[in-house]
C-alpha cells in the first residue's frame, strides 16, 4: 500500500445537550422546586500521535468523523451524560491544519494527545436559573454546537538522517544493506516511489525518492517528499560513479534543495560517491578527486558489494549521529 502523507478529512465535535425543566414532587403540591439538570458537553475530536507511518492511511475512505453529541439534562437536578469524545491518530511528524481558521498544531511524540476540535457545552436546565426573585423558573437552554471543519493532515518523517539524489544514485540499495529496511531497487527511474525508513543502531535513515531537475517547482516525484527532509539532523548526498557529470549532479539537487527552503542549504551534509565498484580503483580516485575541487567537502566511497568501503561509511555515519 502505497503511504498516504497528504489527506484532508471533515471532523465535527458533538454538541452539548440540553437543559431541562424538570420540578421536584412535592406531597400536596403540584410541582415543588426547579430540579432541571444539565445536558452534558459534546464529545471532543482528539489528534493522537503513533509511531505508524501509515496511519493517515485509515482516513483514505472514512472521511467524516463526528463525535458523539451530549445527553439532556434530567430531574433532580441530574447532569447529562458526556458525549464521547473520537481520538484519530496520526504519525508523528503530522501537521494538522485546521483549513478554516489557519491554525496548525504539529504532534511530534507518540502518546501526544491534542483537542482540535472541542465540544459543545450543554445547555443549563431550570435549576440553574433559581434566585430569589425567581423561585419558579420556566426556563432551560440548548447546548452549543461543537466546533468542527475540514483537517488537512500533511506528514514530515522525523528521521535523523536523510538521503538524498538522483534516482539510481544508490540510496535505496545503501539503506538496505545499512538497515536491512527492503526498500525497492532496480535499475529504472523513480524505483522507490514512498520514503523508506530503517533503524540503524536506534537512528532513523530515510531514504527519499529520487529527485530530478525541477523538483522543488513540482516536477517529478521529489516534490512531493522534499518536505521529508526538513526535520533530518543531516544529509547524505549520494551521487553515482556512473553518471556522466558528477559536478553537475550534486549540484543540481543542492539547488532545488536550496530552492525549496534555505534552511536545507544549511543542513550538515556528507557527500557519498556511490557505486564505486563500477569504475577502475585509478577513476575513483579521480572522481573522488572531481567532486572535492568542487565542493570543497569530504567524499566517502560507498559500495555495497565492498564490505571494508560499507563498514568505514558506517562507522562514519555512527560518529556523525552520535555527534549531532
Amino acid at each position: 500500500m502505497a503511504l498516504v502523507d497528504d489527506i484532508i478529512i471533515y471532523a465535527s465535535a458533538g454538541t452539548g445537550g440540553a437543559g431541562v425543566v424538570r420540578w421536584l414532587h412535592a406531597k400536596g403540591k403540584d410541582k415543588g422546586g426547579p430540579s432541571g439538570g444539565d445536558g452534558g458537553r459534546g464529545g471532543d475530536i482528539i489528534l493522537e500521535g503513533v509511531r505508524d507511518m501509515a496511519a493517515l492511511s485509515n482516513y483514505r475512505y472514512e472521511k467524516k468523523f463526528r463525535a458523539e453529541n451530549g445527553k439532556s439534562g434530567d430531574n433532580y437536578d441530574r447532569h447529562g451524560a458526556d458525549g464521547k469524545d473520537i481520538i484519530l491518530k496520526v504519525p508523528v511528524g503530522t501537521i494538522a491544519h485546521n483549513t478554516t481558521t489557519g491554525e496548525k498544531i504539529e504532534i511530534l511524540e507518540a502518546g501526544q494527545k491534542v483537542v482540535f476540535f472541542k465540544g459543545g457545552p450543554g445547555g443549563f436546565g431550570n435549576d440553574h436559573f433559581k434566585s430569589s426573585t425567581n423561585q419558579n423558573p420556566q426556563t432551560a437552554t440548548q447546548g452549543k454546537a461543537g466546533q468542527g471543519g475540514d483537517i488537512h493532515f500533511t506528514l514530515k518523517l522525523i528521521a535523523d538522517v536523510g538521503f538524498v539524489g538522483f534516482p539510481n544514485a544508490g540510496k535505496s540499495s545503501l539503506l538496505n544493506a545499512l538497515t536491512r529496511a527492503h526498500s525497492k531497487v532496480g535499475a529504472y527511474p523513480f524505483t522507490t516511489l514512498e520514503p523508506y525508513l530503517g533503524d540503524f543502531y536506534g537512528f532513523v535513515l530515510a531514504d527519499i525518492p529520487g529527485l530530478i531537475e525541477g523538483a522543488s517547482s513540482g516536477k517529478g516525484l521529489g516534490s512531493k517528499f522534499l518536505r521529508h527532509i526538513e526535520r533530518t539532523k543531516f544529509i547524505t548526498h549520494l551521487v553515482s560513479a556512473e553518471q556522466e557529470d558528477l559536478v553537475s549532479a550534486y549540484t543540481n539537487i543542492r539547488k532545488e534543495l536550496e530552492t525549496y527552503s534555505p534552511n536545507l542549504a544549511e543542513k550538515p551534509e556528507i557527500i557519498v560517491l556511490s557505486k564505486i565498484d563500477t569504475v577502475s580503483p585509478e577513476e575513483g580516485k579521480r572522481l573522488i578527486d572531481e567532486l572535492k575541487k568542487a565542493t570543497g567537502k569530504e567524499v566517502i566511497p560507498v559500495s555495497i558489494i565492498d564490505d571494508a568501503a560499507l563498514k568505514n561509511f558506517s562507522d562514519m555515519l555512527v560518529k556523525y549521529l552520535r555527534a549531532a
